[in-house]
């Protein structure tokens, strides 16, 4: 097993870990942000030394690259290529969707044909949201939405949809159907990145730390040609 260092920023929350043998042995998070740009740094000098202590070596580097806020990302990726690069580390990215979703499939009871929906608040009704099934398959691609009363209805429809993250709460009120349920107080946390990370380690999938960029989700959509009307 591998030990790595895990850094997420996508959010208000500002948390770092680090975990050895599949376990987190190191937690540090602010919740009550957003301050990352005071506390990142602490945190990581603090995970860091934890190790150095310890004698136990580092192997990687995790992030999670988004969506999520602009500024929080870029702060959480550029702390995250220092660390590799002073330390001579493989990079590993790690959608902020996709983490949201391990601590349901960790702490929760769902059916066979459950999925999950993972939002992230992108102002007004607007949600970052994908759709997986619990073996995190993508079954609605990462996308900026809108959310009405149609939302997600072609999913709705057929099974369970289990909703959470910061963008779920303002949902709540205008998805009423009888398989959508919804999860509080569900936040992307370091803690829950291992189970990602250390299967992207086992297969080798690491990041160019030179070129890796967040996923601005805006940004790219932004990029997308417009079609004429």
């Amino acid at each position: 097993m591998s030990c790595i260092l895990h850094i997420e920023t996508s959010t208000e929350a500002c948390s770092v870990a680090i975990s050895q043998d599949g376990m987190a042995i190191f937690t540090k998070e602010d919740l009550k942000g957003p301050s990352h740009a005071v506390q990142l740094g602490v945190f990581v000098d603090e995970a860091l030394s934890f190790v150095d202590s310890r004698g136990i070596p580092l192997d990687a580097v995790s992030v999670s690259c988004g969506p999520g806020s602009y500024t929080g990302l870029r702060i959480g990726v550029s702390m995250a290529k220092g660390v590799c690069y002073g330390r001579n580390l493989p990079l590993i990215g790690l959608s902020t969707l996709e983490l949201l979703s391990v601590p349901i499939l960790l702490n929760s009871d769902l059916p066979e044909d459950a999925l999950l929906c993972p939002m992230i608040d992108a102002r007004r009704m607007e949600v970052y949201s994908a759709i997986y099934d619990r073996a995190l398959t993508l079954k609605k691609a990462i996308s900026a939405d809108v959310i009405t009363e149609e939302s997600y209805k072609e999913y709705l429809n057929k099974q369970p949809v289990y909703f959470f993250g910061n963008g779920a709460k303002k949902c709540k009120e205008v998805i009423n159907h009888k398989n959508a349920i919804f999860i509080d107080d569900i936040i992307p946390l370091a803690k829950w990145m291992f189970p990602l990370a250390e299967k992207a380690f086992v297969n080798n999938n690491f990041k160019d730390v030179a070129y890796f960029e967040p996923f601005y989700l805006k940004d790219f959509v932004a990029s997308k040609p417009k079609k004429l009307l």
